[in-house]
């Protein structure tokens, strides 16, 4: 109980000026006077009463209910605090404090480790870097680490007592009706939220996800995004990528938060992205598109704009570019000549295009958000490339 009321101390002091004012409403009252008098009581037993209540930080308002409740009543728990009281304080937490005050004892636990808490701050770290892609990957993840806790603790009970006590517990479960638990069946304890944000947080889990100018921003993946497996690391809140590639396992550390992104499409780093938007291109749309070295290699995602063909003058008012059969696809990172800087492709029969030397053309999926495209442009690089 100590470790809680020293962790959740300041957060008190801070929250309770604001629960004393008038607010209204017989709800905000009642949570008021619940904890001035869980604050009263438990101060009063202790040997910093008098200097709490003389504190700064306390208004007369709250001294008065303070000393008034501390005549009248004494011996009081945290437990013993209503529901909706301790609701309120735990919804304003952040992750370590609701870690601390499930290491109390069991209440507290089962209360702090509920998931409706931990769904906040999922979304706030987390939602805009995990996808479906990263949920599906958590769910194998928590199927093979709980087998891997079974098969240890099979292991572990080979020797002569390990074998007796289990038939001793199976005869024991089977008198009571119930089934025998060396199955995998409790994985929804394990795969809680909290369980998810922690193993997030500790770098314990690798996640797929897309990375942003890869390698540092090395010059050929300039305005570029691969997939990759990423981890977390807290203690420079950065990431390390491992890569896909051809022969060897390439490995990135140091990513900042800005060059990561959840995938976007749910087509595999090898196989071709069925594009869906052909047949709506025009000319100044955004668009992004599969490219890779060989075939050997996964695709990555390219940032382009599609671009006036030839024999178009420019004009919007006489450009027929968007009838074409054909579509120009311009990459203004490189400079005007560069065998980089444009590429066509079929508008009614597009598939992968292209050879080993210029590499090949995949699938292509036309940007719509304003904040994709703003991302994109905030990449280009200072100067242009060759």
């Amino acid at each position: 109980m100590l470790v809680f009321l020293i962790s959740c101390f300041s957060f008190i002091l801070l929250v309770s000026k604001s629960f004393f004012k008038p607010m209204g409403g017989f709800s905000n009252v009642w949570f008021s006077e619940e904890l001035v008098k869980f604050l009263a009581l438990w101060f009063s037993k202790g040997r910093n009463a008098i200097s709490f209540l003389n504190s700064p930080l306390m208004t007369d308002h709250v001294k008065s209910k303070l000393e008034n409740v501390v005549e009248k009543e004494e011996g009081v728990s945290l437990l013993d605090l209503p529901d909706l009281t301790l609701e309120c304080i735990f919804e304003r937490l952040p992750p370590n404090g609701l870690c601390n005050m499930a290491a109390v004892c069991n209440s507290l636990r089962e209360k702090c480790t509920s998931d409706h808490l931990w769904e906040k701050h999922m979304k706030e770290k987390w939602g805009e870097l995990i996808g479906s892609a990263a949920y599906k990957e958590w769910q194998c993840y928590v199927v093979s680490r709980n087998k891997a806790s079974i098969l240890e603790k099979s292991r572990k009970k080979k020797d002569l007592y390990g074998k007796f006590s289990k038939i001793r517990k199976l005869l024991w479960n089977r008198s009571k009706g119930n089934e025998d638990d060396s199955k995998v069946g409790n994985s929804s304890e394990m795969s809680s939220i909290m369980d998810w944000y922690l193993s997030l947080e500790t770098g314990k889990f690798w996640f797929p996800a897309q990375v942003f100018n890869r390698e540092n921003g090395q010059v050929g993946f300039m305005l570029s995004c691969y997939d990759a497996e990423v981890s977390y690391d807290s203690r420079t809140n950065t990431f390390s990528a491992r890569y896909p590639s051809y022969g060897r396992r390439i490995i990135e550390d140091d990513i900042e938060w800005n060059r990561l992104r959840a995938p976007t499409v749910d087509t595999l780093p090898y196989v071709l992205h069925v594009s869906d938007c052909l047949d709506d291109l025009k000319p100044d749309d955004h668009i992004e598109i599969q490219w890779r070295k060989s075939k050997e290699f996964a695709y990555g995602w390219w940032y382009g704009v599609v671009g006036h063909s030839e024999s178009c003058s420019g004009s919007k008012l006489n450009c027929h570019c968007h009838a074409s059969e054909t579509v120009l696809l311009e990459f203004k990172q490189y400079t005007p000549g560069s065998r980089w800087r444009q590429t066509v492709i079929n508008r009614k029969d597009h598939r992968e295009v292209g050879n080993e030397g210029d590499g090949f053309y995949g699938g292509i999926r036309k940007l719509y958000s304003d904040k994709e495209i703003s991302l994109w442009k905030s990449l280009l690089p200072n100067s242009i490339l060759e």
